[in-house]
């Protein structure tokens, strides 16, 4: 619960949800999916993969009302509190992905190893459609369960 704490001193915040917002998301969720498909460069492919994800991820937090900045606050409130809706294996996905995209993206030394490589991209459309499906899944108690759940930690 400390990384919650220093997530919202950071700018992580419990906003209004927003289903607009949840849509938004949704479509840049898939829009990267779709620049994945189309790009040769594996580097690239990690980091749409990725965004892909964290975008289809971030689209569940809107429709909660969760703002953050922070990737590694959004997986963490994943962690903790969409376990309902998320399993394990998802959180290992993303946090893989997390580490994938900032060996690819800001690294020359670090190569994602092939076997990793070929799990993201084969299990990001999955992802993807999960987070579809959560976000009609979620009614206004879930919603507000999810927040309450958040504010008292």
């Amino acid at each position: 619960m400390d990384k919650i704490k220093w997530c919202f001193k950071k700018g992580m915040e419990i906003v209004k949800p927003n289903s607009n917002l949840a849509d938004a998301y949704l479509k840049k969720s898939e829009d990267s999916l779709e620049s994945m498909r189309l790009i040769t460069s594996k580097d690239w492919k990690i980091s749409m993969a990725y965004y892909s994800m964290y975008f289809g991820l971030y689209s569940v937090l809107m429709k909660i009302g969760i703002k953050s900045e922070i990737h590694s606050c959004s997986i963490e409130i994943m962690k903790l509190f969409l376990l309902e809706y998320f399993d394990e294996d998802d959180v290992n996905l993303i946090e893989e992905s997390f580490k994938a995209r900032i060996d690819a993206q800001y690294y020359t030394n670090r190569d994602v190893n092939d076997v990793i490589y070929e799990d993201i991209l084969s299990k990001v459309s999955e992802f993807v459609v999960k987070c579809k499906s959560i976000i009609l899944k979620l009614n206004e108690n879930d919603v507000e369960k999810i927040r309450d759940l958040i504010k008292n930690k």
